[in-house]
């Protein structure tokens, strides 16, 4: 017959108590909200680093087109058509014609996952020689 060794534990040790099962529960809610802090940091993250590539194909985009002297398009509306919908609310296109070069500089609000903080924006200039 086999026996296990719980029953010769005392009865106290043998079940948690209700402050252990309290304690447990604070400890997790604990760790779940630093997860969470976490991962709103890394979703934050992921959207200025989104932010600043769609800056850059902007820009290039922009001075791109703007070098054509036959171009379907003004390099400000080709470089706003170049970004994702949602960023193009909080894009400023400024395009600068030189003798022999345009620049095109974009600047994008980077948006905020939690709207009370202000992660400023990203900048992005091109430029390309006129053809």
């Amino acid at each position: 017959m086999v026996t296990h060794a719980l029953h010769l534990l005392p009865r106290s040790r043998r079940t948690r108590s209700a402050s252990q099962k309290g304690q447990a529960a604070i400890e997790y809610v604990g760790v779940l909200t630093l997860l969470l802090v976490v991962a709103i940091a890394v979703v934050q993250l992921g959207i200025a680093v989104y932010a600043a590539q769609q800056a850059g194909t902007a820009s290039r985009s922009g001075a791109r087109v703007g070098s054509y002297d036959r171009a379907s398009m003004p390099a400000q509306q080709a470089a706003l058509a170049s970004m994702s919908g949602w960023l193009v609310d909080d894009a400023e296109v400024d395009v600068r014609h030189g003798f022999d070069e345009v620049t095109v500089t974009v600047k994008i609000d980077i948006p905020a996952v939690i709207p009370m903080f202000d992660f400023g924006s990203v900048t992005k200039k091109a430029t390309m020689p006129r053809g």
